[in-house]
């Protein structure tokens, strides 16, 4: 029997684009709920949620190799010398050091085109873990359509 939950769907990007690696999200299949534990957690708290037997789903962080393949990314299609410039210098980790938000502030054009680009990025990543787990497919979203 298919079992339907609602999934929130800005929850479950805020938890694709975790970046903390001290903060586990995971996934209810049985209630939709999507909720965060320290990693730091004790074991007892690990041990019951291996005895739920696929009920929760382990959602996995963004890490800093995806995020550099993000900027990477985004830099190719750029046409603006002076923000390719000094973001390839922050992503080189090169003093003096500057966060790639901080630099993109005063560019607010090339910040929006970055936050789409990243939105997309996630969006697509969290279609591909749905359908892995199946918890999403084509059928069911044209189900949910009517």
């Amino acid at each position: 029997m298919i079992h339907s939950v609602a999934i929130a769907w800005d929850d479950l990007l805020g938890a694709f684009s975790n970046m903390e690696q001290d903060r586990v999200y995971f996934f209810d299949r049985m209630t939709g709920e999507i909720f965060f534990v320290g990693s730091d957690s004790g074991d007892s708290f690990w041990d019951q949620l291996e005895q739920q037997q696929g009920r929760f789903l382990e959602i996995p962080y963004l890490d800093s190799a995806a995020e550099r393949t993000l900027l990477t990314t985004f830099l190719a299609g750029q046409s603006n010398r002076e923000l390719c410039s000094l973001l390839d210098h922050a992503l080189s980790g090169r003093p003096p050091y500057a966060r790639p938000a901080d630099i993109l502030s005063f560019f607010p054009d090339e910040e929006l085109q970055l936050s789409e680009l990243r939105d997309t990025f996630l969006s697509n990543r969290v279609k591909s873990w749905l359908e892995e787990n199946e918890l999403f497919s084509l059928s069911t979203s044209l189900n949910a359509v009517h």
